[in-house]
């Protein structure tokens, strides 16, 4: 029952929310922003939109950027992106401490997610609605977590200690376990190295296959050029086989 499905996402995602709401972490991380509590209502919107189904591919991030999720609550949300595009917009709330170089400021935030820009944008060129991208296709963070030093530095959750990453990582991995049970995916395809790792070690060979892309990040020099293009020939390459581009 496709009401079902994401009924069950979305309480999933209210389990991570509170698994990973009391944790703590030390310097150099000073604030910690969980957009899945303050930015629950957009998140939910999008659960309900678009996990509805089951899906071929989950493509599944590492974790928010302070300019995507962390504003919209929507993974790799680009705010106009999620505003123009994928038609969410909804109120956001603030983190319990706020770090004053990285203030939340939801839809108003004027600075791009240049991820999210590069990720959502191809997919919009190649798909032409989000209904096409949705039916065989699902995007998740791993980490709900944005982690900021004191300069406003983000900080990956693959930086922090082993101490302070078991416990996150528990939460983490029991919630794509129970996403890819309930989406029933034949692919869990990891944008950038840490998810395709992370997706392995959870999943294992049992389950969906597992693959990779080159994260859009603009630290990432790879990404420079002809990010997308590069893209659809690493899924060819594995055997992912996008859907045939949208016919308008």
């Amino acid at each position: 029952m496709p009401a079902s499905i994401a009924a069950a996402v979305q309480a999933a995602t209210r389990r991570l929310r509170r698994d990973t709401s009391g944790l703590r972490f030390a310097k150099p991380v000073t604030h910690v922003y969980n957009p899945l509590a303050y930015a629950a209502r957009s998140h939910a919107t999008y659960v309900r939109a678009f996990a509805d189904t089951p899906n071929r591919v989950i493509f599944l991030g590492m974790n928010p950027g302070p300019f995507g999720m962390a504003q919209t609550g929507i993974p790799f949300g680009d705010v106009a992106i999620v505003r123009d595009w994928l038609e969410i917009r909804a109120q956001i709330g603030k983190p319990e401490r706020e770090h004053p170089k990285r203030p939340v400021l939801g839809f108003g935030c004027a600075r791009s997610e240049v991820s999210g820009a590069r990720l959502w944008g191809a997919i919009s060129e190649y798909f032409g609605t989000p209904d096409r991208f949705f039916a065989r296709h699902y995007i998740a963070n791993y980490c709900p977590l944005v982690f900021l030093e004191a300069t406003g530095r983000n900080r990956t959750p693959d930086k922090l200690p082993a101490k302070e990453r078991a416990p996150l990582f528990e939460a983490c991995d029991r919630h794509l376990s129970a996403l890819v049970a309930l989406l029933e995916p034949e692919w869990v395809v990891g944008i950038g190295a840490f998810a395709n790792h992370r997706a392995a070690d959870v999943l294992g060979t049992a389950g969906p296959r597992i693959g990779r892309i080159l994260h859009p990040s603009p630290a990432n020099p790879r990404a420079q050029r002809d990010w997308a293009g590069t893209v659809l020939r690493e899924l060819a390459a594995q055997g992912v086989c996008p859907a045939e581009r949208a016919r308008r």
